[in-house]
């Protein structure tokens, strides 16, 4: 048995190659179109086959002790994930990107955006002419959620189940592969959102296979996948396969691994750290370079920790409490989570120690949390809103809902000017307006009636007011969907103006653009709600001035030496006032 087995049908020289883990299993066949293959069972519990009879197109099932199934790893699942799965072959697409070379992390410019919604149509074609419109802001990297196969047409991506397959209703693997290839030639990194702490309810078939999951551990989501439990290792294969199938076979430049605090693995080795050894052999290899970027929230620095140092080597991590802390210094509630943060003080840890929380008492959790790090800005990425921070409020709130049209501003200027990456969630480079709702579109209605109580259950803790939208009701979808025609209007064209110039001058300012934690200072007037972010580089010193408060505030900086002003009319502002800073607006200049 070769320890890289890929699972599922992989064409080569002609051959189909199929293997399905299935360990209990008495007698496996495949169903192919209306023919019957036997499949030869194997060490370590697989059953395999090398056919020529199988080709690229074909409709097939497993036969498992008399169970009709479809392919776990499956490449495409034409009628949903109830139907029959399709053989594809991922080596047949023509590639036209062999120049590109996937930048540093250090030079990402992230636009997360959901494929379903970020466009009329909602489909990889869809976003391929609003390519211009992100190299126009300044952005360097698209960030897409999840697009492994799920219930129906409607879904944030993270119910989904069939890991190895690309959505149907979005385009399937070629429109993937078109949407990298074009991203790649405009020169746009692409980094995809990826599932591996759990498996969608709806279409979950696994458990018929073998065991995929374990009772050592409960998730929200159930039982959590097996990856230390008797058998795990087949499982764990299953995993670091899928994140190699993302770079080898899609070009993926990055991939975003979800909610890695709830993978449940205490074996010598974690998962995390085998698929990074894993990749790195991959890159080896191939020579090109690829990034693992994990969502995370238990401030435990041994996760971005080089291998060197006895770390899983993850490249980068989202870091939520940035968010909050921006939050509640803009004048955001301070319910559930955000009971822990404080306002301009922890914005201004934030800066300074990326973890907020390093080994400090926290008051929502009700014990001392998280370590310190000394690990580069590059390794932290930042945002005002994303989907989860918008679309897990119960009306589905953006900032510019919830904030002034000043404040907006001000909370960009105070990501862009962070010694972090910074990222964007689609629409607010021109403050859209629609919000971004929940949504799915399961088809069992048991399940459709927990996902409603649910979701009431998950406001209770915010004390929310009114009634959210039924995530199964279309109308949720639609109304998630982003309006083109917003850009050239009005305050939107404004804004939209705003952040091509921020970005534009974090990009122009080395002291701003390189991610460096050390050359830094933060001034705190918690009396007055500002802040004072100080960074320099070879002689390069930039100031940025922030006013959080209503009042405006004294200041001694010459005109001559402001780079940006969002108080400035010509961002929509009340006009700059000389020896003030506006209220609810930052200054950014230049020391001399």
């Amino acid at each position: 048995m070769q320890n890289k087995l890929t699972p599922g049908i992989v064409f080569e020289d002609g051959l189909a190659k199929i293997a399905v883990w299935a360990p209990f299993c008495k007698k496996a066949e495949m169903i192919v179109n209306d023919r019957t293959l036997a499949l030869q069972k194997q060490e370590f519990g697989y059953w395999m086959l090398e056919s020529n009879e199988i080709k690229p197109g074909d409709r097939y099932q497993f036969d498992i002790d008399g169970k009709h199934l479809p392919d776990p790893a499956s490449r495409a699942q034409p009628d949903g994930v109830h139907g029959t799965s399709m053989a594809v072959d991922l080596t047949n697409f023509e590639w036209t990107d062999d120049h590109w070379r996937n930048p540093s992390m250090e030079n990402y410019l992230i636009y997360e955006l959901h494929t379903g919604t970020f466009t009329p149509d909602g489909t990889f074609e869809g976003i391929i002419p609003k390519l211009d419109h992100l190299l126009g802001i300044g952005i360097t990297a698209i960030e897409i959620m999840p697009v492994a196969q799920f219930p129906g047409q409607r879904n944030w991506g993270y119910d989904g189940v069939f890991p190895y397959a690309v959505q149907n209703s979005y385009g399937g693997a070629a429109g993937l592969m078109k949407l990298v290839d074009a991203c790649h030639n405009k020169g746009l990194a692409v980094i995809l959102d990826v599932v591996y702490n759990h498996l969608g309810p709806e279409g979950n078939y696994f458990s018929a296979f073998g065991p995929y999951f374990t009772g050592k551990y409960h998730t929200p989501w159930g039982d959590a996948i097996n990856f230390d439990d008797a058998w795990c290792d087949e499982v764990r294969r299953f995993f670091i396969q899928n994140a190699l199938q993302w770079f080898r076979d899609f070009h993926i430049d990055a991939l975003r691994l979800d909610a890695v605090h709830a993978i449940k693995d205490f074996s010598p080795k974690h998962i995390l750290r085998e698929i990074k050894e894993n990749a790195d052999e991959l890159m080896h290899q191939t020579g090109r370079t690829h990034h693992l970027i994990i969502e995370f929230d238990l401030n435990d620095k041994r996760f971005i920790n080089p291998i060197e140092k006895d770390g899983y080597g993850m490249d980068a991590q989202w870091i939520d409490e940035f968010h909050h802390a921006l939050r509640v210094t803009a004048g955001g509630g301070r319910e559930g989570y955000y009971t822990d943060f404080n306002g301009i003080n922890h914005l201004a840890k934030a800066y300074n120690d990326a973890y907020v929380y390093d080994g400090i008492y926290s008051p929502h959790r009700l014990k001392v949390f998280g370590t310190k790090t000394d690990n580069p800005g590059k390794q932290f990425i930042v945002f005002s809103q994303n989907h989860d921070q918008v679309g897990n409020r119960m009306l589905g709130e953006r900032s510019s809902q919830l904030f002034s049209f000043e404040m907006q501003k001000l909370m960009a200027g105070a990501v862009m000017v962070a010694p972090f990456v910074p990222m964007l969630f689609m629409g607010e480079e021109w403050a859209e307006s629609n919000p971004f709702l929940y949504f799915v579109s399961h088809t069992d209605q048991e399940l459709i009636n927990a996902v409603r109580k649910g979701r009431k259950e998950e406001f209770a803790a915010f004390h929310a007011e009114g009634e959210a939208l039924d995530p199964q009701a279309v109308e949720s979808f639609n109304k998630s969907k982003l309006q083109w025609h917003l850009p050239d209007r009005g305050l939107h064209a404004i804004m939209l103006n705003y952040y091509k110039a921020l970005i534009g001058l974090r990009k122009a300012l080395p002291a701003l653009a390189i991610p460096d934690r050390q050359n830094l200072k933060t001034t705190v007037d918690e009396k007055a709600n500002t802040l004072l972010l100080e960074r320099w580089t070879n002689g390069q010193h930039v100031g940025c001035l922030m006013n959080f408060s209503d009042q405006p505030r004294f200041v001694n900086i010459e005109d001559e030496n402001t780079l940006l002003n969002s108080a400035n009319s010509q961002w929509g502002g009340p006009g700059a006032d000389k020896g003030t800073i506006q209220p609810q607006s930052i200054i950014i200049y230049r020391y001399v």
